[in-house]
């Protein structure tokens, strides 16, 4: 009976044994027959042959009596909380676009400008040239025509004076000089508002950098002539400022370094290329905006008073008193007049003065950031060290070995040094 109850066991896990093997024999057969299916079919680039076949059948018969594992897939959830606020993207994609409005605007605006100047400058040297040849025709000829051409270089002279007042108050070469570093400097805040879009995760902080940056601008580079134009002849010579106030960064997130790329040596490094740029390049340029300040002063008197004096001398000619004089002062008085005005306006003094003062801005500006990193406790707060240090470099026209070669230069002559920081201009 034992026996019996013995074989009836055997038999049945027998049985059950082959049938999980059929099933599993089945499976295969129908992977195969899949496979043979799939080598009939031809797709470019990818060609099934028997040969794979065989070897992936052989495989599946090694396989048959084993069990089948299970297959896990790892799915991944994104966590939208994580992204970026969609009202901060918004608000800078809103200031991106009025950047680039003021972009189109300052550059039409400059284009304007300049072609005042050009149309401006002909114009006063041509009135002024015609009025000296009518006052030395007036000389010597006699009766009514030359009481005509007296009066109307008279006229002409009187007219250029007035011109040249208001031309030599507006400076329409400085203008345009204002309107491209302003079409310049909203270029450059318009990457940096695309870069933080692209790469960053903004947050309202840069929403606040970013509108302060765009009124700085509008403030140091006015559109309108009347009751916001910038002092054309200020009483001393200031670096152009067109950033707002530095302000206290936020913490940079995800950073692996411990000390966010800074270092005692590169703190110094970065002190003495601060010296170097406040005792060499910021005022080697305020030295010679102040001396195109004076030279400009000169000229934009110059050329009104000569003027004047030639309407004076065209309106004597021909008086008996006052002939040989008169004369001589309406005609040279207008020919110096055209020859002072070309040399302002067609040398654009106006306008190397503001280039003078905007890079003198430049580096004032450079000097502020340095200080502002320096000045932060929490080195997490600072743009990193090694980024940091890499702007720096391009912004002065040096490679690092280059930056730091100056630093220490700077540490061991000290004022003595004769090499400025920059090598761009």
């Amino acid at each position: 009976m034992a026996t019996l109850k013995a074989s009836s066991l055997f038999l049945n896990s027998s049985l059950s044994s082959s049938s999980s093997i059929s099933k599993q024999r089945g499976i295969i057969r129908a992977t195969i027959n899949i496979s043979n299916r799939v080598s009939n079919i031809s797709l470019p680039g990818l060609q099934t042959r028997g040969l794979m076949v065989e070897e992936l059948q052989d495989q599946l018969h090694k396989c048959a009596d084993k069990p089948l594992s299970p297959v896990y897939v790892e799915t991944i959830t994104r966590n939208e909380s994580n992204g970026p606020d969609s009202l901060v993207v918004a608000k800078l994609y809103a200031i991106l676009e009025a950047v680039t409005d003021r972009i189109e605007m300052h550059k039409n605006i400059g284009d304007q400008r300049t072609n005042w100047n050009s149309l401006l400058l002909t114009s006063i040297n041509a009135i002024t040239l015609a009025a000296a040849t009518m006052a030395g025709i007036a000389a010597i000829s006699g009766g009514a025509p030359a009481v005509a051409m007296k009066l109307s270089s008279t006229v002409m002279y009187v007219a250029a004076t007035g011109m040249l007042s208001i031309v030599n108050k507006i400076q329409p070469s400085q203008l345009a000089e204002e309107q491209r570093n302003a079409a310049r400097l909203f270029k450059q805040l318009q990457s940096q508002i695309e870069t933080t879009l692209s790469i960053g995760n903004p947050t309202a902080f840069d929403v606040k950098e970013m509108m302060d940056k765009v009124l700085a601008l509008d403030q140091a580079y006015p559109l309108p002539l009347l009751g916001a134009m910038l002092e054309k002849f200020p009483a001393t010579v200031e670096p152009a400022v067109w950033w707002p106030e530095q302000r206290r960064k936020q913490p940079r997130s995800g950073n692996d370094q411990s000390h966010n790329g800074w270092d005692g040596k590169l703190e110094e490094e970065m002190r003495e290329i601060i010296k170097v740029i406040r005792r060499k390049d910021e005022e080697d340029y305020l030295r010679l905006g102040g001396k195109a300040l004076k030279l400009n002063k000169f000229l934009a008197v110059s050329g009104p008073v000569l003027t004047g004096l030639a309407a004076v001398g065209s309106a004597l000619v021909g008086s008996p008193s006052h002939g040989s004089w008169a004369v001589v002062l309406g005609v040279v008085g207008g020919t110096l007049a055209s020859v002072v005005n070309s040399f302002e306006h067609g040398g654009q003094v106006g306008m190397v003065f503001e280039m003078y003062r905007s890079n003198a801005g430049f580096f004032k500006l450079m000097e502020e950031s340095i200080e502002s990193n320096l000045k932060e406790e929490d080195l997490e707060r600072r743009e990193n060290g090694q980024v940091f240090e890499t702007k720096v470099g391009l912004q002065l026209g040096r490679s690092l070995s280059e930056l730091r070669d100056v630093a220490a230069a700077s540490s061991v002559k000290g004022e003595d040094m004769e090499e400025f920081a920059s090598k761009l201009f």
